[in-house]
């Protein structure tokens, strides 16, 4: 809260101000229906005119404290998420996937907005909470000590049987916050797979998992009720209102009775006191928006105690060209995690054309993925154009490489702003070009909108195959000398691939491509190809001399021709009451 610090302060003592002239509203008040007793022939102008300015005073203030207080969490808010994103930009991508999108989302929405609500509704009544009782026992004490001391042993009575119901607060908060996100996670779960519950098992094994964080959520809560429910009642009761005008009322009128306490005094007690008794229940009941943004607090720190990629030691280093070299090359997720990469030494010159292959797990993405500093390398060294990346600054190094991966993803918005993403000033002229080198112009033409067409969250809007040519052209637009594609015809359909080809024929024109491939036959002409191995290099060379080594990437060939081979053939009635299908390979027939 240190950059609104000021303007909280100043709304709490704005709210500190209110609850005095209300107060004083009560005093005036009471003086008002004294005069009138003694002198009902007079009104009493000064007590009635004090009562009113008094309580103008007090709305006033009141609203302009909770304006302040909300000025300040949204200055906070923005502060907070600009602060996130920030810092997320810079954190290795692992770090980021291990936390999930759901985790940062809740972080960056949820735990934020806790937070706004905290500063913008609770430091106000907090501070009226805490000036009230005070206050009130002030003027008590001033007006009659009896008086003051029956209510002050009111209020510990109250506080001693509310600390009784918060004994084990902080775990049970724990715990019952911990329920309730497995609840949440639960039906998430639920939702997302639902597809898969209705094929297999209609919702039986799949909703028992919510029925069982819902039964530990009811469970921690019956017995945090249990535990506390009795205390909790009696301590309400004791610090309501009623309670601590009752023990006045009776207390005062005894000391009437025995001539002993002016009716003034009596009357100004009873409106006091009561509202003593008042303030102590926000105070009470604020404890649990107090944990909310604690819990939220701890989940802010940690995002932001994640450790962010090194700075470059120096700026304005700029690459010689565009050749790619690693220079043994060891990497791991995480420092007691398996080693993905294993001294890894290669080059790919400016201009060409290398392929990553082999089986899968063997480190060909993670490869491409270090070249952008997604991670930082745990030993050895990754050059572009004779400059270590980590020399490089962040805009520098992706001014140099471009990416066009499976997966592609889509920002909600129109297709002209998806393929200009990173490059506002554009004109539509050089988007629609990119376009046509895609080989998505055509296409775009036939939606309702053209390039202004909406593509829908992630591009749902869109088909996959619509979906890469998309980011293809955007690929084509940064024209930036590198290029990295991780297999990226993977999921397009022989129509779609065939498109694919064409535009990434264009894309990696005269470029520096490092491409990471599972169908060899799209490899067969690359410049050279890297066969890796659990995370090691084991080949390097042309097409024709790998298979001539007749090592791994030669069975890799041979297996992928026999792929190529498979027919699917009806084996209807080979099974008593099922219909198979058989896929034959050459003279094989796997069913």
């Amino acid at each position: 809260m240190r950059p609104v610090r000021g303007q909280i302060c100043l709304a709490m003592a704005l709210s500190v101000l209110s609850a005095l002239a209300g107060m004083a509203a009560l005093g005036f008040f009471a003086w008002s229906i004294n005069a009138l007793l003694v002198r009902p022939d007079q009104w009493p102008w000064f007590g009635m005119g004090g009562l009113l300015g008094s309580t103008i005073a007090s709305y006033a203030l009141r609203l302009i404290a909770f304006d302040q207080s909300h000025y300040g969490a949204f200055r906070l808010e923005t502060r907070l998420r600009t602060r996130l994103a920030t810092h997320l930009a810079r954190v290795p991508l692992g770090d980021l996937q291990g936390i999930g999108a759901g985790g940062l989302a809740k972080v960056i929405q949820d735990d934020v907005k806790s937070l706004h609500a905290f500063v913008a509704d609770s430091t106000p009544l907090y501070a009226r909470a805490y000036a009230m009782p005070v206050a009130s026992a002030v003027a008590l004490c001033w007006l009659d000590w009896r008086l003051a001391l029956a209510c002050a042993l009111v209020l510990v009575a109250g506080v001693v049987m509310m600390a009784l119901a918060m004994r084990g607060r902080s775990d049970l908060t724990r715990r019952y916050n911990t329920a309730r996100e497995a609840v949440s996670a639960a039906v998430v779960e639920f939702v997302q797979a639902m597809p898969v519950v209705r094929t297999f098992d209609t919702g039986q094994a799949t909703f028992s998992r919510y029925r069982q964080a819902l039964d530990e959520y009811l469970q921690i809560l019956v017995y945090w009720y249990r535990s506390a429910s009795f205390n909790l009642r009696f301590a309400l009761a004791i610090l309501n209102p009623l309670t601590t005008l009752t023990v006045l009322l009776w207390l005062g009128a005894w000391l009437i009775w025995r001539d002993s306490l002016a009716f003034s005094i009596w009357l100004t007690t009873l409106l006091v006191g009561a509202g003593m008794a008042e303030a102590m229940m926000p105070l009470m009941s604020l404890a649990h928006m107090v944990d909310k943004a604690k819990l939220s607090i701890a989940r802010i720190d940690q995002i932001l105690a994640l450790a962010p990629l090194a700075e470059p030691p120096g700026r304005g280093l700029e690459p010689a060209n565009a050749d790619v070299r690693f220079e043994s090359v060891n990497f791991r997720y995480s420092p007691d995690g398996p080693a993905a990469l294993t001294g890894l030494s290669f080059v790919a010159p400016a201009g060409s054309i290398t392929a990553l292959v082999g089986p899968s797990g063997a480190g060909k993405t993670t490869v491409a993925r270090l070249i952008p500093r997604f991670w930082d390398v745990s030993a050895g060294s990754i050059r572009v154009g004779g400059v270590d990346i980590r020399e490089l600054d962040h805009d520098t190094l992706m001014r140099q490489v471009a990416f066009v991966f499976q997966d592609s993803f889509l920002f909600t918005g129109t297709i002209a702003e998806n393929i200009g993403l990173g490059q506002p000033s554009m004109d539509r002229g050089a988007i629609a070009r990119a376009a046509r080198a895609a080989q998505a112009h055509d296409f775009i033409q036939t939606l309702p909108s053209g390039y202004d067409t909406q593509v829908g969250e992630r591009g749902g809007q869109l088909s996959g195959g619509q979906r890469q040519r998309i980011t293809i052209a955007r690929a084509i637009l940064q024209d930036r000398p590198i290029l990295i594609l991780d297999e990226a015809t993977a999921f397009a359909d022989a129509e779609n691939e065939a498109a694919l080809i064409a535009a990434l024929s264009v894309l990696m024109r005269g470029r520096t491509v490092i491409m990471v491939a599972h169908r060899l036959s799209t490899v067969r002409d690359a410049d050279q190809i890297l066969v890796m191995d659990r995370g090691r290099l084991v080949e390097s060379g042309r097409h024709d001399d790998l298979l001539a080594d007749d090592a791994l990437y030669a069975r890799m060939w041979r297996n992928y021709e026999r792929a190529q081979q498979w027919t699917l053939h009806s084996a209807a009635g080979e099974c008593p009451g099922m219909t198979t299908v058989a896929i034959a390979t050459g003279t094989e027939r796997l069913i």
